[in-house]
């Protein structure tokens, strides 16, 4: 379907009983935020919220909810353009059945952007305080936009076709903003914007800005793509649209002739403010720091105009079938990008970009056989045995690629040990990694290094460091699959306690509250003399330990364990092992592998509901209420 705006795609969502209108006015203050988080969490409907508090405008959020429903809005387009990505992936097959591709080069060409005159955009103006204040946690610092898209150009090289279109969060009040003249602009290191940015800086000019919202549902797609080289953001958003993404130039900026809203204005050089806080999809706050802040020359709106929003918070929301669909679309791309990768899986319940799994090919010197599970790493390398080899060519070239190389714990498997391992099963993933792993060989680590710009776990804003996990080879241990007998951890040293298993071969164990570094040098020490004797070397195997503050709540599903462990460990200082060792420059351990995920002082709060506003939304779903059966 070729949606020409928001509002003809949620009114084909309510034709097919895919969306709920809600007639009662409705609080942007959090109340908003808490209904579309509870409504996504049960798999219901698209929302639409005809009266908002304080606003002339309506809003609309869980467009993108379900699989069904974004496939349903792209249901005439998707199929073509996953043909495009796939001639992208493979041209010889292109070449080999040229009959079977006719249409992809059309659709191509029919998806580039079209400049235009005049356009719905420019029906009206408004100010920013009548924008929808959404404010989706208590502590946040404002209310935010959500599904911004973000236009700039290069100022070496100006023009769309040489444009960044980006989904960076704008905080449209509050902390030191002037009211209704400037907004915060938070991007993440790696992001396009930013070779912008430093463009200007260099010239010592403002770089141009407009933030577009709404407009038909394949461009908030398009903001969040990790499109190949040579495929802009705006044609994408024709293809998947089916219908050429129309810009005017007014006044000197660039305007989304289909969107709801358009905010233009400019960065001057150095200009930033504090920032947040703001909870954010690792289900933390991010803090408050400096980032830039865009002053705001005008606000345009088109007349039927309605503002879509979403809630990000701890996985799953909305932004996870926003990550499935990408994968979808571009999973076929990325082996080809990669030679000898063969599949990889952002982990959504750790918050994606702290875990990465990998599946690789394992071909360097085929003939030499890897070690034994009790065999020396040094004298297994003096023999010629080799472990994972081609495995870390891979793990690297993913360390450099696009959003991949925000991975903080990077896991890799070999494909030839087990051909149909589905990297999609997480704990059938983690079970053959962890049978076949040494950790004296097997843990490569990058410290002092760049992570996530939302992750806290590390040293400081931006910094932290990365581990790679590659395990090769036929299985060396059983693992065990429960704590009873000889598994079960006896003498824990005082403070600790409550071991429990998370899956099979992971065990969690509570410890006392973490104070510093060098306590806990001593606590772990303390705790890896007692894991040494907690089982005999023929048993079932534990051979990972996470030490938490709520072993309990841990191990309750896998879910909460993926999000403790890997939200909460930076891997050089929180990554230990029983009868550690060091051999030159590499550490390894003999014994179990620890990791510390206990919450640290420097850590960013997690998110909590506040209690008030969840009771009210209780009552809206309560028989009689607005939204009864809802949710």
């Amino acid at each position: 379907m070729a949606y020409a705006s928001l509002r003809e795609a949620l009114l084909d969502l309510e034709r097919a009983g895919m969306l709920r209108r809600i007639e009662r006015e409705v609080d942007p203050h959090l109340e908003m935020a808490a209904i579309q988080r509870r409504v996504y969490a049960a798999g219901g409907p698209a929302l639409w919220f005809e009266r908002v508090v304080g606003s002339p405008f309506g809003a609309a959020s869980n467009i993108y909810g379900t699989r069904e429903r974004s496939h349903f809005l792209f249901r005439e387009t998707l199929a073509r353009v996953e043909q495009i990505i796939e001639i992208k992936r493979d041209p010889a097959a292109a070449m080999r059945h040229p009959f079977a591709q006719l249409r992809a080069p059309f659709t191509a060409l029919r998806a580039l952007p079209k400049r235009v005159s005049r356009g719905p955009i420019l029906s009206g103006q408004c100010r920013l305080d009548e924008l929808p204040q959404i404010v989706s946690w208590p502590d946040d610092g404002g209310p935010f936009i959500t599904l911004p898209q973000v236009y700039t150009e290069d100022p070496d090289a100006p023009g769309p076709m040489n444009s960044n279109l980006g989904m960076y969060r704008v905080q449209l009040a509050g902390n030191d903003y002037t009211p209704n003249a400037e907004v915060g602009l938070h991007y993440q290191i790696h992001r396009g914007i930013g070779v912008h940015h430093s463009a200007a800086l260099r010239r010592g000019e403002p770089l141009r800005v407009s933030v577009f919202v709404g407009g038909p549902p394949a461009h908030a797609f398009g903001a969040v793509m990790p499109l190949p080289e040579g495929l802009s953001e705006l044609t994408f958003m024709g293809m998947l649209g089916g219908r050429r993404f129309r810009w005017l130039e007014h006044q000197g900026h660039v305007l989304s002739a289909d969107a709801d809203f358009c905010l233009v204005g400019w960065i001057d050089p150095g200009a930033t403010k504090p920032e947040g806080p703001f909870g954010d999809h690792l289900g933390y706050y991010s803090l408050r720091h400096d980032f830039p802040v865009m002053r705001v020359e005008a606000v345009y709106h088109r007349k039927d105009a309605v503002w879509p929003f979403t809630v990000v918070g701890r996985p799953p929301q909305e932004d996870t079938s926003f990550g499935a669909l990408i994968h979808e679309i571009t999973g076929p791309l990325v082996p080809s990008e990669i030679p000898g990768l063969r599949a990889m899986h952002a982990v959504d319940a750790a918050g994606v970009h702290p875990l990465l799994l990998a599946i690789g090919s394992e071909r360097y010197v085929p003939y030499q056989a890897p070690p034994s599970g009790d065999e020396d790493a040094e004298a297994a390398a003096a023999r010629g045995r080799a472990g994972p080899q081609e495995l870390l060519t891979i793990a690297n070239a993913v360390l450099g690629f696009g959003q991949a190389s925000l991975a903080k714990f990077l896991c890799i498997v070999a494909e030839q040990d087990q051909p149909e391992l589905d990297i999609e099963d997480i704990e059938g993933f983690f079970g053959h990694l962890l049978a076949r792993v040494d950790w004296r060989r097997d843990l490569h680590f990058q410290t002092q290094t760049t992570i996530d710009t939302l992750d806290y776990s590390g040293t400081g804003l931006n910094a932290g460091s990365k581990v790679v996990i590659a395990a090769v080879g036929p299985a060396q241990r059983e693992l065990a699959r429960s704590l009873e007998g000889p598994c079960a951890p006896t003498q824990l040293p005082e403070g600790f306690g409550d071991p429990r298993l998370a899956m099979p071969g992971v065990g969690v164990i509570a410890g006392p509250a973490f104070r510093d570094h060098a306590q806990q040098a001593h606590e772990i020490e303390a705790l890896g003399a007692a894991l040494a004797h907690a089982m005999p070397a023929d048993a079932p195997q534990i051979p990972l330990w996470v030490l938490v503050d709520d072993a309990e709540f841990c191990a309750r599903s896998l879910s909460n364990w993926l999000w403790v462990t890997f939200t909460r460990a930076n891997p050089s200082h929180d990554v230990h092992g029983v009868q550690a060792e060091q051999r030159f420059k590499h550490w390894g351990c003999r014994g179990a592998l620890i990791i510390d995920a206990r919450i640290k002082p420097h850590h960013a709060p997690p998110l909590i509901e506040d209690p008030k506003i969840e009771a009210r939304v209780d009552a809206l779903a309560a028989p009689g209420g607005p939204l009864h059966g809802v949710y």
